[in-house]
């Protein structure tokens, strides 16, 4: 996601010395007297494990070390001009942080200790995004609007396995892209956002357990109609799963049987998420327009304790009664997060998230079956060794308008491609207009 400030500055002192892969360097450079390097890194937390890249600029020749507990590692380099390079991926509750630093012409003599900074810097991604949301509902076999049958899928866009304690679902107000929206202020600047929050209006979902992810596998979570809703609308979707998970907790309030009916018998119980409703209704009010959805984990506390506190209740639009409660959730919470407007009514849609959780939107037209597909990160994909032959190219699933087609730029068919096994990353700028398109139907249907 966003830039975070560094807080935490370690000091780690690394000397580099030649290996001995390098000993025919040596015999070239007999009687040289060789330079000692000692590097301080400023802006990582954990000293250890730290991998240091030395690169002569003449010759191209690169050394490698490690740091050890201490935070040291040892080389002895021919003098000349080098640069040194520090690059760290570490996952944390979920959280992608990336720290990288390079120090150019670093000049090594062998008269003098030779000392040098990398100030590193830290950003983070989402480890777990939302792959696709499928919320605009299709027509039943009769011909008729039908909107129980939305869910949204998250993945895990890394290598690396993916531990979510404390995983909620909220949504911002106003539920539709184009209602009135009385949170922006005489700047044209959302309130919310200069104090650091996202409201989640009327109520969140959370999920009972720690949820888990393997690398590039997804969850699928029903919102609502966790049943096989194929019987009555063959465009719809069949939740009769025991892998998928559903919002369905009656005792909340949110107990209205048309979008709660009681769950397939596959699904297991502990597959169900909780709740705690604010508002006032028996449903949580997903648009099936225009969603403005995102997924954050409570930290410091727990999801129920979070959301009974009356500290974190803030008042859309400055309206206290009980319809406009919302919680407050700090940016530094979110994981991801998508804004949705209406195909035909983009012009009178104005931002509900601000730019450091989403900073564009994706456009839908409901009761088509369509759903809001991530794109591919082309380069990233085909970068990985493990997708050599296994990518499927030519996808054709993008849903046309009168003035052109909603598609995956990198024309690789992503659902193909990991049914032959290929692994694909997908699109994270933090941008729906970039990272997602309007497919045909939802991957469910595949």
């Amino acid at each position: 996601m966003q830039m975070k400030k560094v807080t935490s500055i370690l000091f780690v002192l690394i000397v580099v010395t030649l290996l001995s892969a390098c000993l025919s360097d040596q015999d070239d450079n007999e009687g040289v007297t060789l330079a000692t390097l000692t590097i301080a890194i400023d802006g990582v937390d954990q000293q250890e494990g730290l991998e240091v890249k030395l690169t002569n600029t003449s010759t191209a020749t690169t050394f490698l070390g490690t740091t050890d507990a201490q935070g040291t590692a040892v080389f002895h380099v021919t003098p000349g001009i080098y640069e040194a390079i520090v690059s760290v991926v570490r996952y944390i509750d979920g959280q992608k942080y990336i720290y990288n630093g390079v120090r150019s012409n670093i000049v090594l003599s062998s008269q003098q200790a030779n000392v040098a900074t990398i100030a590193v810097k830290e950003s983070h991604s989402s480890q777990v995004i939302i792959k696709e949301l499928y919320s605009g509902g299709c027509l039943d076999n009769k011909g008729k609007s039908f909107q129980y049958d939305k869910c949204i899928i998250l993945y895990n866009n890394s290598a690396g396995q993916a531990v979510l304690p404390n995983l909620c679902f909220g949504i911002v107000s106003p539920y539709n892209g184009n209602g009135n929206n009385g949170n922006y202020d005489n700047d044209g600047v959302l309130t919310y956002e200069k104090e650091g929050f996202l409201p989640a209006i009327h109520g969140i979902w959370w999920f009972q357990n720690t949820l888990t992810i393997e690398p590039y596998q997804q969850v699928v979570v029903n919102i609502c109609g966790a049943v096989d809703n194929t019987q009555t609308a063959t465009q719809s979707v069949n939740y009769a799963n025991p892998d998928y998970y559903c919002m369905y907790d009656p005792k909340s309030g949110y107990d209205n049987t048309s979008y709660y009916p009681t769950p397939s018998i596959l699904i297991p119980t502990d597959h169900y998420l909780k709740a705690r409703e604010l508002g006032i209704g028996n449903g949580w009010t997903f648009s099936v327009t225009s969603p403005a959805v995102f997924i954050f984990q409570v930290k410091g506390t727990t999801p129920q304790d979070f959301s009974a506190n009356a500290d974190n209740i803030w008042y859309d639009a400055g309206k206290t009664t009980q319809i406009y409660t919302c919680l407050k959730v700090p940016f530094d919470w979110v994981v991801d997060g998508m804004e949705v407007y209406q195909k035909t009514k983009v012009d009178d849609s104005r931002k509900r998230m601000p730019s450091v959780v989403d900073a564009g939107y994706v456009t839908l037209t409901n009761y088509q079956g369509h759903a809001l597909y991530r794109n591919v990160d082309k380069e990233a994909t085909e970068a990985l060794p493990e997708n050599e032959g296994k990518l499927v190219y030519g996808y054709n699933l993008g849903t046309e308008y009168p003035e052109g087609v909603s598609t995956d730029p990198s024309g690789i068919d992503a659902e193909a491609s990991m049914k032959q096994g290929a692994h694909i990353i997908f699109k994270d700028t933090n941008n729906s207009t970039v990272d997602f398109h309007e497919r045909q139907q939802c991957s469910l249907k595949n």
